[in-house]
């Protein structure tokens, strides 16, 4: 049993980028799922779909993106909120990650989004992870 999936998830995406596999398999949800969304809207994965095995075992596969030269466009990946240690925002402590470069990801009222849109509707939320 795994305490916190969402660590799996990224945990799986980073190695697989390191090892520069094409793909990799995580078990879907709701929240992978969306999280997944917002890495392929802001160009970190090339993109992703959910698989059916059965009807009650889902599959998120992540197609990674990488440069010309084999470098994976996702340098890093850093699960920040932690099921031991929740770490919540307001919308005036929204920070910058890599001087813009990078995107953080929360989980607000209004959904899932990243940092520059809950700044944008003036909203706060949990930190789930940061990406760059």
């Amino acid at each position: 049993m795994q305490t916190d999936p969402i660590a799996d998830m990224l945990t799986r995406v980073r190695n697989a980028s390191r090892a520069k596999h094409p793909r990799v398999d995580v078990p879907a949800s709701k929240l992978k799922i969306e999280i997944a969304r917002i890495l392929k809207e802001e160009g970190f994965i090339a993109t992703y779909k959910v698989a059916e095995e059965n009807r009650i075992k889902k599959t998120l596969r992540i197609f990674l993106k990488y440069t010309p030269d084999r470098h994976s466009v996702l340098s890093g990946l850093r699960r920040v909120s932690r099921p031991g240690r929740r770490v919540y925002t307001g919308k005036a402590d929204l920070k910058r990650i890599m001087g813009g470069m990078g995107v953080s990801i929360l989980t607000t009222p209004k959904g899932v989004m990243t940092g520059k849109a809950a700044r944008r509707n003036g909203i706060g939320g949990e930190v789930l992870c940061e990406a760059w």
